[in-house]
């Protein structure tokens, strides 16, 4: 068995301890101690060492989606996020034509089965097509339509060993008959919704778990409205996303929410194949977008996804919400590993789980990606 080991600072049970010393073996963590100074060979952490970063919800990036439904494209999306720390993510997919949706969760599973190098594909996100017209967003409205059963029967059959996420509208024809169906093999999460509170509480009875880009493409709250916004900050257990650009959600409520419910938030991207790339024209299925100032746009000034990455979202929870780093750490690993069911090998730095790390320069600088103990990428 081939042991190696990276020593330095990092976040372990919950704390940011100095002198660490973490040995990985056959792709997993196998140690976790402290040390008085790195033993030979080691590699020497420069910066932060961090469990690698979860994301549940992203479209594309380096110019790629995974509504492309081709292997390159999946290859180019999960290599340039697992760059930027992701090392787990849900492939996520867009409201499309029944046939292209077909096609994209095909590619994206025959990609997961080839374990090709890049961040691990550990589930399906689908956002839509089952959602509201009304608060579509940036999601083609010739593809919304009313929940079916056999459509969602015929996906999941393309991958059974993937976790699979489905943002859908609880006031849509179906969409309670739908829930109620797959509860148990997929984790539902209201979005893209014109529902109120009372119908969102309702859709949580019925099965729903979590709240897709909370604020966004939703009701919002009122003090005498409290909308899906409200039925996610009043829930016990149900958990929310966060998109932490800072365009999305004004910093001021990004530190609110994380300070409401720090153990259901998941800092997510929602990238777009922009990400990564100049400003400029891309291509969001259907639709044009324009990059620019940091945002992805439709002509009319929607946002359009995002071109933000998840260490980004961590660098801006902490210097735009003002939030202590080992508050933020779990929102993008802990919490959103325990979305995709992945929570007992990913997400933290213990023996036995994945050894999926990074490490954070003090600019925020991804200094090295481990994915399952091997090196991607090192400045």
């Amino acid at each position: 068995m081939s042991h190696h080991s990276i020593f330095g600072r990092a976040f372990v049970a919950g704390e940011l301890r100095d002198g660490v010393l973490i040995t990985i073996a056959d792709q997993q963590i196998i140690d976790v101690r402290d040390a008085v100074h790195a033993p030979s060979g080691s590699y020497v952490a420069d910066g932060v060492i961090v469990p690698g970063f979860v994301d549940v919800h992203v479209h594309g990036g380096a110019g790629a989606d995974f509504m492309d439904a081709s292997a390159s494209a999946v290859a180019a999306v999960t290599r340039f996020h697992a760059g930027e720390g992701t090392t787990s993510l849900a492939a996520t997919t867009l409201s499309a034509s029944r046939e292209h949706l077909h096609q994209a969760v095909a590619a994206i599973a025959r990609a997961s089965r080839a374990g090709a190098a890049g961040a691990q594909i550990c589930g399906i996100h689908l956002e839509g097509p089952y959602i509201s017209i009304a608060r579509a967003g940036a999601q083609d409205v010739a593809s919304i339509r009313p929940a079916d059963i056999f459509e969602l029967s015929a996906l999941l059959a393309e991958a059974p060993h993937l976790r699979w996420m489905m943002t859908v509208a609880p006031e849509i024809d179906g969409v309670r008959a739908l829930i109620e169906h797959f509860r148990d093999r997929i984790l539902f999460s209201i979005g893209h919704t014109a529902a109120d509170y009372a119908s969102c509480v309702a859709a949580l009875e019925w099965g729903a778990s979590h709240f897709t880009h909370l604020f966004n493409a939703m009701t919002g709250l009122d003090h005498r409205r409290p909308g899906a916004v409200g039925a996610a900050l009043t829930s016990v257990e149900a958990t929310a996303e966060l998109i932490a650009d800072g365009v999305h959600v004004h910093p001021a409520v990004l530190r609110m929410v994380a300070l409401t419910m720090p153990h259901r938030v998941a800092l997510i991207t929602d990238a777009v194949r922009a990400c990564g790339m100049p400003d400029g024209k891309y291509k969001l299925y259907e639709y044009d977008i324009t990059v620019a100032d940091g945002a992805a746009r439709l002509d009319d000034g929607t946002l359009a996804g995002s071109v933000l990455t998840m260490r980004q979202a961590v660098q801006n929870m902490v210097e735009l919400a003002g939030l202590p780093l080992e508050l933020v750490i779990p929102l993008a690993t802990e919490v959103p590993a325990r979305i995709l069911g992945i929570a007992d090998r990913k997400g933290k730095i213990a023996p036995g789980y994945d050894a999926d790390l990074v490490v954070l320069t003090e600019r925020f600088e991804v200094s090295a990606t481990y994915l399952r103990g091997a090196i991607l990428l090192s400045s």
